[in-house]
């Protein structure tokens, strides 16, 4: 289909690169989100290959590597500072065709959106539903501003306000029992190997740092906790020495280094599988279509696939709108409910929902040969659009 006039509601990853991917195929769009000024919600976030294809075929790939960290090789280790698992990840990249990149939000967001054309993105805008007929969909927003195109996409979150329009009833997020806290520290090899993606884990709780661009670590930090929990960013660190004590010295170190004001907090959620995808010229895409924990990292990665996927429906057939998101949604759902599912069960035995299978999990990391961690993340990743 041609000259199509596309409402994209949401500028996180999903949104932009959307508007990307359909800006190239010559379609008019314009996207609205309800934040004053753009925040990624979280310090990093870990494309691995698939996310990477795509953004290569929206010809990004050197922007990319140029903010993107080199992550040779990925270590578990224990609470205790044995060494439970090491893979070096460089088979993966030959078997798949691309290396991941792990990357600061911020810096990814920035390149998005350059990428994209800020002008075209209109801020302070909250969209509280959408309206359609025959021939438009329309967003309608906070303020009573109404804006119509051929189609309008909802990529406006795990709190999504497109959702419920498009299932029929409000989706509630379902917490996953667990905070995670990230940010962004020098890179110091008293901490970790420039080229290395370790992770602590033990007692039901885990500690990670990655490269990113900028000779900086992108660190994580994830224990269980009960839902509703604040704590000042001023008291962050305190909070954390307390959660991690006696762990290895570069967990130490890291709490030390980095910057509590910096620090994220966050209650980890997602959402159940939804029935719908679409309905009519409406379509959901990336956490308000399948909002996942971060236990597989593929968030992201799936979001950006959703924008491929949806143009290359657009672009590729001419029935109508409403027939090109239908073939979008039996293409995506699947895959990101079966991914969806995955994290959940990750997330369960990192957190220890059930203990036994948590000290399990730690005694399968000491067994399981390097090719089956890489012929896992292969199998995930060959399976996007981009192969």
């Amino acid at each position: 289909m041609y000259n199509l006039k596309v409402v994209i509601i949401g500028a996180g990853i999903g949104g932009l690169t959307t508007g990307i991917a359909m800006r190239q195929a010559g379609y008019q769009v314009e996207i609205y989100d309800r934040a004053q000024e753009l925040r990624p919600a979280g310090a990093g976030i870990s494309l691995w290959s698939n996310g990477v294809k795509v953004l290569n075929r929206l010809g990004l790939g050197e922007k990319l590597a140029a903010i993107g960290g080199e992550m040779n090789a990925m270590e578990y280790r224990s609470h205790s500072d044995e060494s439970l698992s090491y893979v070096d990840l460089r088979p993966l990249f030959e078997q798949v065709g691309q290396r991941p990149y792990p990357v600061a939000r911020t810096d990814l967001q920035t390149m998005l959106l350059n990428a994209f054309g800020p002008k075209h993105v209109h801020l302070g805008m909250p969209c509280v539903g959408v309206e359609q007929d025959d021939h438009t969909a329309t967003a309608i927003f906070e303020n009573g501003d109404r804006m119509s195109g051929d189609l309008v996409i909802g990529a406006d979150g795990i709190h999504s306000a497109v959702r419920a329009d498009v299932v029929g009833h409000c989706v509630n997020r379902r917490y996953a029992r667990y905070v995670n806290w990230n940010g962004l520290v020098k890179a110091d090899p008293e901490l970790c190997e420039k080229d290395l993606w370790v992770l602590y884990v033990g007692d039901s709780k885990r500690a990670s740092m990655m490269p990113v661009g900028g000779d900086r670590f992108y660190f994580f930090f994830g224990a269980p906790m009960a839902e509703g929990t604040q704590v000042d960013p001023a008291h962050r660190q305190d909070e954390l020495a307390k959660i991690f004590q006696g762990w290895p010295a570069p967990v130490q170190k890291l709490i030390e280094a980095l910057d509590p004001e910096q620090t994220n907090r966050l209650e980890i959620g997602d959402i159940d599988p939804l029935d719908h995808l679409v309905k009519g010229r409406v379509a959901l895409l990336g956490d308000s279509a399948h909002a996942t924990t971060p236990t597989l990292g593929q968030g992201g990665c799936q979001a950006i696939e959703d924008a491929v996927v949806l143009t290359r429906y657009l672009t590729t057939t001419n029935i109508g709108v409403a027939d090109a998101l239908k073939r979008y949604e039996a293409a995506r759902k699947d895959r990101t409910a079966d991914l969806v599912m995955k994290a959940r069960k990750r997330t369960s035995t990192i957190y220890g929902y059930v203990p036994e299978a948590t000290e399990q999990w730690y005694a399968d990391l000491k067994q399981e040969p390097p090719e089956a961690v890489i012929n896992a993340l292969a199998k995930v990743i060959l399976a996007g659009p981009m192969g």
